[in-house]
């Protein structure tokens, strides 16, 4: 018999890290951290118990290096290690290291991890189950009436290595380029092709299975919502389904476990056709990221579930009764008006009020680095009913205040508050047909710089008591003038104290202005970042995020016409085939590919016309604002 837990490593990092670790110290288990050099004072390393450094900053020769995790486990004294998802998690052979070192693994059996670690060999093996599959197409014989296509890699998941082909021209580089980025993320570079779904649903079956042969289906869960083919919005259960779908899915998601003598907890995905029909997709033999939804439905700790599992305990035979309903929303440091470009520095301020779950990595005062993932929390609401669930999410976060940097925080709230969101019309093509309209700037950005202004000019608390009396009451005779820059758009503000067409100051302090606005008196919290390079405007019309403009612009803030600049630090991944100084370039044409916080992002060109200066090569470490190319504009004819 296994025997029981009493110290527990987490091999992983962020807001799954200290999930983990609030069920295990729930359980009365010590806890042990793991850190690169980056994550010394993270979050995660300061809710465990002990924590063993990791040296380096990339996850390569960090959280990826299983050797150096099982010695951690083993100085610390852990008796056991818990993947969390990401990493290691679905790595059959450090699963088998964990036991020959004699320690427990918090997961399924290797021999299942192997068996669904090939997207294609798992098809093979839920074919001879029976679970209904998509039929692979082979490129190289591809026509037309195949369009279009999904390019995946076989290993791995989180969208990467992924390419939707609709033009068979396009199919030979969208292979290299999938093949590529498969190899950078995983390590293998096979990549098949299936038909693309369109208006297709993302549905997955939460399953958890014992060694005593028990397989619990817990329900579904839509995760339709997705950017670059990860997920951003996910809810259980999967709302709409017939019963009859339900109950396949559930069956098929328990065959699927079966065949692989599964334990442990784990998701298998399928994708529903407009008309109804599943197909499998591929098994997740870990915990997922969107697992809160399920735990709030069905009242149940996964977590807990899998440490009890790893020792050996039985489930009931039958799993509770799900009630309510709950969605979840991904909150990332990304900017999704600029191609979902991650976001680094110092958040300021993380505060998300309301009756909500939040899952979280970060607190304020902490710094989100290059090396990882960019989300920042997930945010998750529980109620009896799907309208009210979505309700309550969506007014969580508009009532946030996140400083410090750039979130899809006004996207998730637009999201949650569409028309097709709240009827319930889910598909993975969402965010194409929406994207645009959910990402224009936010109004009332002007009336968001004068409070900024008013504020900034405010006595401060501890001025002498003659300027906070009378602050107000001094009225100068000229307005004064205060000039911000808010989403690209330049603000000049002339303030005084008491007059503004259709806006009266009712009262204005240092972080709180309160003004009458077309007759409605609204609150404007504002705050500033410590070296005053931000001001932050918080109300009930939105957030927003404003840059004092300086009087007199720095000359060194210049850079040659058609420069182009790294927009975040990263590793140069590829360059352009052939691409040299004096080689011609068209607009929008892709000249280099960036990688950074695990997603690739590829800089166009800005114009037509001549590269004059290449200074980006293939593995090259770049800072952000470094200097890649520069491309000479073609004259207008």
């Amino acid at each position: 018999m296994t025997p029981q837990i009493s110290s527990l490593l987490v091999a992983n990092r962020g807001e799954i890290a200290v999930r983990i670790f609030r069920t295990a110290r729930d359980l009365g288990l010590a806890t042990v951290a793991v850190h690169s050099d980056p994550d010394a004072d993270a979050l995660h390393v300061r809710a465990a118990d002990a924590a063993v450094r990791l040296p380096g900053a990339a996850p390569a020769d960090t959280y990826l290096r299983g050797d150096l995790v099982i010695k951690a486990a083993l100085a610390a004294g852990a008796d056991a290690v818990h993947p969390g998802y990401g990493f290691l998690s679905e790595n059959a052979d450090f699963a088998r290291q964990v036991q020959d070192f004699g320690l427990t693994w918090i997961g399924p059996p290797p021999e299942a991890i192997e068996a669904m670690a090939s997207k294609t060999r798992a098809k093979e093996l839920m074919r001879a189950a029976g679970v209904p599959l998509l039929d692979p197409v082979d490129p190289a014989t591809a026509t037309p009436a195949d369009l279009p296509l999904l390019l995946k890699a076989a290993a791995g998941g989180g969208g990467r290595g992924m390419r939707v082909v609709r033009d068979l021209d396009a199919l030979k580089e969208a292979l290299r380029a999938a093949s590529a980025e498969a190899v950078s993320a995983f390590g293998d570079g096979e990549v098949f092709a299936e038909p693309y779904v369109e208006r297709g649903r993302h549905v997955e079956v939460q399953i958890l299975a014992d060694a005593h042969g028990t397989v619990w289906a817990l329900g579904t869960r839509d995760c339709s919502l997705q950017r670059r083919h990860q997920k951003v919005i996910e809810e259980a259960p999967a709302p709409g389904l017939p019963d009859t779908l339900r109950e396949s899915l559930h069956a098929a998601a328990v065959a699927a476990a079966r065949a692989v003598s599964y334990r442990g907890a784990g998701t298998v995905e399928f994708l529903v056709t407009a008309d109804g029909r599943p197909y499998f997709l591929e098994m997740n033999t870990r915990l997922q990221v969107e697992h809160p939804v399920t735990e709030a439905v069905f009242g149940l700790d996964l977590v807990a579930l899998q440490l009890r599992v790893a020792e050996g305990a039985a489930l009931p035979l039958t799993p509770p009764q799900p009630t309510g309903h709950a969605v979840e929303a991904r909150l990332y440091a990304e900017d999704p008006a600029q191609d979902w470009r991650p976001q680094t520095g110092v958040l300021h301020t993380l505060d998300i009020p309301g009756q909500v779950r939040i899952d979280t990595g970060f607190t304020g005062g902490d710094t989100v680095g290059i090396h990882y993932d960019p989300m920042l929390a997930k945010v998750v609401a529980h109620a009896p009913t799907r309208a009210e669930a979505v309700r309550a999410l969506a007014h969580a976060l508009a009532g946030a205040r996140i400083h410090g940097l750039t979130t899809n925080r006004e996207l998730l709230v637009g999201s949650l508050r569409h028309p097709e969101f709240g009827a319930a019309q889910l598909d993975t093509g969402f965010y194409d047909r929406h994207l645009a309209a959910l990402t224009e700037t936010a109004p009332d950005a002007g009336t968001a710089a004068l409070a900024a202004a008013l504020a900034e000019a405010a006595p401060a608390p501890d001025a002498p008591l003659a300027a906070r009396l009378g602050g107000w009451r001094n009225v100068r005779s000229q307005p004064q003038t205060r000039r911000y820059t808010s989403a690209g758009t330049e603000y000049e503000v002339q303030y005084h104290p008491v007059d503004h067409p259709g806006i009266r100051v009712l009262s204005a302090e240092r972080h709180l202005v309160t003004l009458e606005v077309d007759g409605i008196r609204r609150m404007f919290h504002v705050k500033r970042n410590s070296n005053n390079t931000e001001v932050y405007v918080d109300s009930a019309l939105g957030a927003h995020t404003l840059t004092p403009v300086p009087r007199f612009p720095d000359p060194q803030d210049r850079t040659e016409p058609g420069s182009l600049l790294a927009p975040m630090p990263g590793t140069v991944v590829r360059v352009a085939d052939g691409l040299a100084p004096g080689s011609h370039v068209t607009a929008g044409q892709p000249l280099l590919w960036l990688e950074a916080m695990k997603m690739e992002h590829r800089i166009l060109a800005p114009a037509s016309g001549t590269l004059t200066a290449l200074h980006a090569v293939t593995g090259q470490q770049v800072e952000f604002g470094a200097l890649l190319a520069v491309v000479q504009e073609e004259p207008q004819p």
